[in-house]
């Protein structure tokens, strides 16, 4: 009988990063190509990758699924480190509203924005919010995503915090589940209603009952640092007492204005800085010298028509830049995989093979998992994505359009759009 997760890829071509740390810089540059290529995957785990005719034997005759990928390339999934995908409603005629010209911090002072999502979130009921998540997950996993980060941040009390953390974990540890799951709890992603003017005492709210209540449920904390939300100094003690319990740390950093956030994500050792789309220089030379990941949301800055985050800048800087789609119900209502590559290539400056390093490794170590996945290596998770094409510059080339023909994760084949059988 075939065991599960036990799978052979025949006949392709492999694009990889290597390593178990984010790639900084020049090394963005760097992948493994190997043609006429095999991988092997024995219960979940990557147990041989490389040339076809060096293949042992024993995997060869033992009883494992077969894809035959036809010259095809297979790269690593797609890591989306920065997702809000569990919410309750939807904000289509905020989204008209920016259309005809009004900021989404206008929007926001209006009463609009993230508390209109928090109110409908807050009355959601779980199978809900559930049922909604994973609609999102499954069109994902379509694009070739293999691990996915999700935030709370639109109950902003406790009862709908924990329901939010309740929703993640329960996709998370579903063992039909698709793709792998990481939780990371975001409070303060606005100052509620009920705390306006009082952001200090919303923040002390966190610390005392949230933070420790919430700990066996969330990976991360996260923070909206921007000014008029969550500034400096809120954000340090909020992020310095949750790194205390055991957190790992991530922040929105210098999205809206250039308050710092890059170089407090540093000074506290997040994992990321997200955003950064008015990142000062000092926060650039700061990320360049330390191990957090500079996550860019290009996605965002389309939906907002803002200016993008200086991707070539970084990177020139020596920066480890990852890139996700930051898919929310207000300022990016878009999980488009195909979209982020052609933003990144196209309006970023990024050359292809960054932006794949950065849509998997660098996307694995800014949830600090370069250990586990991001690249095709012996010892990581059978996390795979098999092309249309047997060229991986027809990932931007194809603007826009998924070139995804099949997702592996975990060893196992969760999308097949050829035989639709998923």
């Amino acid at each position: 009988m075939m065991a599960e997760k036990n799978l052979i890829i025949l006949n392709t071509v492999i694009v990889t990063p290597l390593g178990n740390r984010a790639l900084k810089g020049e090394e963005m540059n760097r992948l493994a190509v190997v043609s006429d290529a095999s991988i092997v995957i024995e219960n979940g785990i990557i147990v041989y990758c490389g040339k076809a005719k060096e293949v042992p034997q024993k995997y060869m005759k033992a009883n494992f699924k077969i894809v035959d990928a036809e010259g095809r390339v297979s790269m690593p999934g797609f890591v989306d480190s920065h997702t809000h995908l569990t919410f309750g409603g939807y904000r289509p005629d905020e989204f008209a509203e920016r259309l005809k010209g009004r900021t989404y911090m206008e929007i926001m002072e209006n009463g609009g924005g993230i508390q209109s999502t928090v109110n409908a979130t807050r009355n959601a009921h779980f199978s809900e919010l559930l049922a909604k998540s994973e609609w999102f997950i499954d069109r994902a996993v379509e694009m070739g995503v293999t691990t996915v980060e999700v935030k709370t941040g639109y109950g902003l009390d406790f009862e709908s915090e924990s329901k939010m953390l309740d929703v993640i974990g329960s996709i998370a540890s579903n063992p039909n589940r698709k793709l792998n799951v990481v939780s990371t709890f975001l409070g303060a992603h606005a100052v509620p209603s009920e705390y306006c003017g009082r952001t200090e005492k919303y923040v002390d709210y966190i610390i005392n009952e949230m933070l420790p209540a919430f700990k066996e449920k969330a990976r991360f904390c996260d923070i909206f640092t921007e000014k008029n939300v969550f500034e400096i100094e809120d954000s340090r003690r909020l992020l310095k007492a949750a790194k205390n319990l055991g957190y790992g740390l991530k922040i929105h950093a210098d999205e809206i204005v250039a308050l710092g956030g890059a170089e407090l994500a540093v000074e506290l050792g997040a994992v990321s800085a997200d955003h950064l789309l008015h990142v000062r220089d000092k926060g650039i030379e700061a990320l360049s010298a330390s191990e957090t990941v500079a996550t860019l949301l290009p996605l965002t800055a389309f939906s907002l028509k803002e200016s993008f985050a200086p991707a070539r800048k970084l990177i020139d800087a020596g920066c480890a830049v990852a890139l996700a789609t930051d898919l929310n119900p207000g300022s990016c209502f878009s999980g488009s995989i195909p979209l982020t590559i052609a933003l990144a290539c196209i309006h970023m400056d990024m050359t292809v093979e960054e932006t794949i390093t950065a849509l998997t490794l660098n996307g694995a170590a800014a949830l600090d998992m370069a250990d586990e996945t991001g690249s095709l290596e012996k010892g990581k998770r059978g996390d795979v994505v098999i092309l249309d094409f047997d060229n991986y510059n027809m990932l931007p080339y194809y603007v826009g359009m998924s070139c995804v023909r099949t997702t592996v994760s975990d060893g196992l084949v969760v999308f097949d759009r050829m035989k639709n059988n998923y």
